[in-house]
């Protein structure tokens, strides 16, 4: 048997996610009045958000012509088909429907996937309790 032996420092909490944008003013409308995320301040090329503790940072560019780049953001909602009909009825773009990614012994874990204003995937996604 190999013993596992925990580090004294470890990563755990995110405290702050960067997504790279190429119209910020696109950007802050799409995520704040489309997701309804809610907007904590702006500085020069730059844009906060609160995510329920997670602070997301919009940010443009630093080199002229760069191409944004994202990691998926997986937004947890508690009932996924009436955040896609919400979402999608302010403009919101999904890739697809919400489809059933796992079944889990005491969840289904649900998924939807769309894009931003800068095309970058976002998900929402749900781990609806079995009935």
């Amino acid at each position: 048997m190999i013993a596992s032996t925990q580090p004294a420092f470890g990563l755990a909490r995110i405290g702050q996610i960067h997504v790279t944008v190429r119209d910020l003013e696109r950007a802050i409308r799409f995520y704040r009045d489309s997701l309804g995320v809610r907007f904590l301040f702006q500085v020069p090329s730059m844009a906060f958000f609160d995510c329920d503790g997670t602070r997301l940072m919009l940010g443009v560019a630093e080199e002229p012509g760069a191409a944004p780049h994202a990691s998926i953001l997986y937004f947890t909602v508690a009932d996924i088909h009436e955040a896609h009909e919400t979402l999608g009825a302010r403009g919101v773009e999904f890739v697809g429907e919400p489809h059933l990614v796992a079944k889990m012994e005491t969840h289904d874990l649900w998924m939807a996937f769309f894009k931003d204003g800068e095309g970058n995937t976002m998900a929402l996604m749900c781990e609806a309790a079995k009935a």
